[in-house]
């Protein structure tokens, strides 16, 4: 046990280490990606999920919620290299600041879905970006 513990706190020392290290960009994106992970949770738990048939939690819909993160920050890995290799910080800022709005967005939609009184003007916006969404999802 007292071992298991160690572990636990080297990972969690390991993982804190590298996420100050980040450029702030990223941390927000991090933080915000964690944040839509827990309010996600949040509706599912109220049973108000558009990802699952029910509306309520499912360990699967979970999983592919934290693989679809797991590759967002592949693709800001992917792009810093090529920022490195064109000696440019463009590649990261742009995506950085897709996925940030995104999160900021679905973070939004939670809210919503947990009854959290949110300004009407800042859900004509979230309309308008799910309607966006789903026009341009599946293309590149």
């Amino acid at each position: 046990m007292a071992k298991t513990l160690k572990g636990i706190a080297a990972l969690a020392g390991g993982i804190a280490g590298m996420y100050v290290r980040m450029p702030i960009t990223i941390q927000l994106l991090v933080l915000l990606m964690v944040l839509d992970y827990i309010s996600g949770i949040g509706a599912a738990i109220v049973g108000k999920s558009p990802k699952t048939p029910t509306g309520t939690l499912n360990s699967k819909t979970g999983f592919i919620g934290l693989a679809r993160k797991a590759m967002i920050l592949i693709i800001v890995l992917l792009a810093s290299i090529l920022d490195m290799i064109i000696d440019s910080a463009a590649c990261t800022g742009a995506v950085t600041l897709f996925y940030t709005a995104n999160e900021a967005l679905s973070i939004l939609e939670n809210a919503v879905l947990l009854g959290v009184p949110v300004p009407a003007r800042l859900i004509q916006v979230l309309d308008v970006a799910k309607q966006s969404r789903e026009d341009t999802s599946g293309t590149l």
